[in-house]
């Protein structure tokens, strides 16, 4: 049942774009079913799991040599996250079908989606590491084709990349934690992590590897200092902003950092980075959110601090906080996806998604408020619903803890219930201001049934929380080692959690009275310092890469010999004067006297060819030097490459000969001194390529594979020459593959040579 649940969302990603009629009933269905077919599956997966309390694994092999297989594994946090992602994803694909109405980027928009639901899919469901990161990188992909959809806006493509950028090179940096952490714990499979008492707190690996894998699971949740990317990413369409904020992305974040818990959490290191991190996310994102106007903006702040909330929560490392995580995570989700839809719906009917200049909208969208007010009460955390209950057990999380983190989650919360006030109220119950661009009117179903059942949701499991229950505590389990099933309730008696949520409602309602939304007209400073770091970090990077472009790559041949041979003689030189490994230099002094002799004429022939002030002269010299060449392969018993050797030299020989009356005089093209510098280079590299040859004779990491092809020249391929067996048998197509390059170069010749006689006709 497994591979279904993926398998049909890459089906989704391809029909949209096959379908020929894409307006009609049908076509829409088809378009939908996929999403809802694999949220069927996993239902059906899903039951087989929380009766049985047992994960499912279903594995494949894939390149046994390297030991990576395909392997998935369904357990409690991989249920709950892949309900989400196809669950609301089904609603988001619906509500974009309706949202686009029709128009020529409707299905490639659906395409992109379904490719983003299949790889936070395959994010989840990952039982090997290496695979994990595999769909880690194409969420960051489909994202950046996601966010830059209106490609033909600056803004969207800046926001595209900005994202690629961060988030990329976080999943280059969690590739590197991954690695260590096998080398650390043996293993790739994520079901071994979490089930192995795997003692990696000492390990001397450690602190690396949690930074790296922080780095990838803090670009890729926008957490500080990486936060800036995730405003910017509202260029997307709304239906984007809706999934990616809701359930997907950057919960990935998030869904590594719990997985990961087990294996790297329990250290001081672990909760300072994490609660830091996401103490300053939250601070950060709500100053952003009360100075924002726009709806979507404002939603993107909200779901900063939600993620700096769910960091924090993390981060305190204990059994309560884990299970806060769940809680606040999963309300996360269902008001924060209807709240971007009704954003959406809103900038449809009116034009604009500016709260300074929406009010009584109840009137004139009598389906988008209900929805959009269930929503915001859930975020604001009042009684009844479900954000209720994840901000009590948020506080549960912290009884006992400092005050400053107390402080810190209570401010956070109330600050929130403004922005949700702004973003699900306000537009809605308030006042009038003026005329807007365009005359407000309710949405049709496909944009308005999605945000209903979302909200109508989060009331429904706030009021009978043991609906989710059992979901919830057998994710709580499989991550906090040891820990009972737990039953959520919603009333937990008379208690701190209690109080604490009766100081937030009053502290949050008095900020409502106290900070008001800027006026209208009223320029709003949308940029932020981190923003303009990265922007000076990148126009810096860029600067650099020009640089080392204008020098290394001069256009000139020269300039890439000399770059390459001294990076090459500078390395060699670097290891052996640093880690040893010079050759013993024996039996130097043993050389035959013919070959003595054959050395010796070489080397005078090349220096004849070097300081030879006639080309003639040069090429008889190169000859000489071939023809010692040839000479030595006859004396070692290779007569077929020293035939080879003589006939090349010669017939080289011939043609300079015939050539060379043709060329310009010999012209002094450059100084002593690069004639000197390229003496002394010539020198050390033909020094060095001694040393490794030296060196090469007495390394042996296996037996020669000359012996073998010795044994198998007669009895496989039939020939008593063990050279030509090589070329026609062993390595046949290699030789094809020169014989094929030789060809071309021969018709290419014979096609030149055509058109100048052509010419000349």
């Amino acid at each position: 049942m497994l591979p279904f649940i993926l398998i049909f969302l890459l089906i989704g990603s391809i029909v949209p774009v096959l379908l020929k009629d894409k307006s009609n009933f049908m076509g829409r269905g088809l378009v939908i079913l996929p999403a809802l077919a694999s949220f069927v599956c996993l239902c059906i997966a899903g039951g087989e799991v929380l009766s049985s309390g047992q994960s499912l694994i279903w594995t494949r092999e894939w390149v046994p040599s390297f030991g990576l297989t395909i392997g998935l594994h369904l357990n409690g946090l991989a249920l709950l996250m892949g309900l989400l992602i196809t669950g609301i994803g089904t609603l988001i694909v619906t509500y974009a079908l309706g949202y686009m109405g029709g128009k020529s980027g409707t299905m490639r928009l659906c395409s992109l989606l379904y490719l983003f639901m299949f790889a936070m899919t395959g994010i989840v469901l990952s039982n090997h590491l290496i695979i994990l990161f595999i769909f880690w990188e194409l969420t960051s992909v489909s994202s950046y084709l996601l966010i830059g959809f209106d490609h033909e806006k600056a803004s969207a493509r800046r926001s595209a990349l900005q994202a690629l950028v961060v988030t990329g090179l976080g999943g280059l940096a969690l590739l590197a934690g991954l690695i260590l952490l096998n080398q650390m714990t043996g293993t790739w499979m994520l079901s071994d992590l979490l089930t192995g008492d795997y003692q990696v707190a000492g390990h001397p690996l450690y602190t690396g590897c949690l930074i790296l894998v922080l780095l990838g699971a803090f670009t890729k949740s926008a957490q500080f200092p990486f936060h800036f990317w995730l405003p910017n990413a509202m260029a997307a369409p709304t239906p984007v902003s809706a999934y990616l904020h809701s359930a997907t992305m950057v919960k990935a974040g998030v869904f590594l950092l719990l997985v990961m818990q087990p294996v790297l959490g329990g250290t001081s290191e672990w909760s300072h980075s994490l609660m830091i991190a996401g103490g300053v996310t939250i601070s950060i994102a709500l100053v952003y959110g009360l100075r924002q106007a726009d709806l979507k903006k404002i939603l993107a702040a909200t779901t900063l601090a939600v993620l700096g909330i769910l960091t924090f929560l993390i981060g305190i490392d204990t059994k309560y906080s884990i299970l806060a995580a769940l809680v606040f995570l999963l309300g996360h989700a269902l008001y924060k996806a209807t709240l971007f839809m009704t954003a959406g719906a809103v900038d449809h009917s009116t034009g604009t998604r500016d709260i300074r200049l929406l009010g009584q909208l109840k009137k004139t969208m009598p389906l988008t408020t209900p929805a959009a007010l269930l929503a915001a009460f859930s975020m604001m955390g009042l009684p009844l619903f479900f954000g209720f209950l994840g901000k009590e057990y948020v506080y549960k999380s912290v009884v006992g803890g400092s005050w400053l983190t107390i402080a810190v989650l209570l401010i956070g919360n109330a600050t929130m219930m403004v922005l949700a006030a702004r973003a699900g109220v306000i537009p809605y119950f308030r006042k009038s201001i003026g005329d807007l661009p365009k005359k407000p009117h309710e949405m049709g179903l496909l944009m308005t049934a999605g945000p209903l059942l979302l909200a109508t949701l989060g009331l429904v499991i706030g009021c009978f929380p043991g609906l989710v229950g059992p979901l919830i505590s057998f994710a709580y389990t499989g991550i906090v080692a040891g820990a009972e099933p737990y039953t959520l309730s919603l009333w937990h008696g008379v208690n701190l959690p209690l109080i604490l949520s009766l100081v937030t409602f009053a502290l949050g309602f008095t900020l409502m009275k106290v900070l008001r939304p800027a006026a209208a007209g009223k320029k709003v400073n949308e940029s932020t310092f981190a923003d303009t770091v990265y922007e000076h970090v990148f126009k810096f990077v860029l600067m650099v890469a020009r640089w080392s472009t204008q020098s290394l790559q001069t256009g000139r041949l020269r300039s890439y010999v000399i770059i390459i041979l001294v990076s090459s003689c500078g390395l060699i030189l670097w290891k052996l004067v640093r880690f040893g490994g010079w050759p013993t230099f024996e039996g130097i002094g043993q050389l035959n006297p013919f070959i003595t002799i054959l050395l010796v004429a070489m080397t005078i022939a090349t220096l004849f060819a070097v300081l030879s002030k006639s080309r003639l002269t040069a090429v008889v010299s190169l000859g000489v030097v071939g023809y010692g060449v040839s000479m030595i392969y006859a004396k070692y018993s290779a007569p077929d490459l020293a035939i080879t050797q003589v006939l090349v030299e010669t017939l080289t020989v011939v043609l300079f000969a015939w050539v060379v009356r043709r060329l310009p005089r010999y012209r002094k093209l450059s100084t002593g001194f690069e004639r000197f510098m390229d003496t002394g280079l010539a020198l050390i590299m033909g020094g060095v390529m001694t040393v490794l040859m030296l060196k090469s004779q007495g390394l042996l990491f296996g037996p020669k594979i000359s012996d073998k092809l010795t044994q198998m020249s007669y009895p496989e391929g039939h020939g008593a020459n063990v050279v030509n067996v090589i070329l026609v048998d062993f390595r046949a197509l290699d030789t094809f593959g020169e014989v094929c390059v030789l060809a071309i170069a021969a018709l290419g010749v014979w096609a030149l040579v055509d058109k100048v006689t052509t010419k000349g006709k």
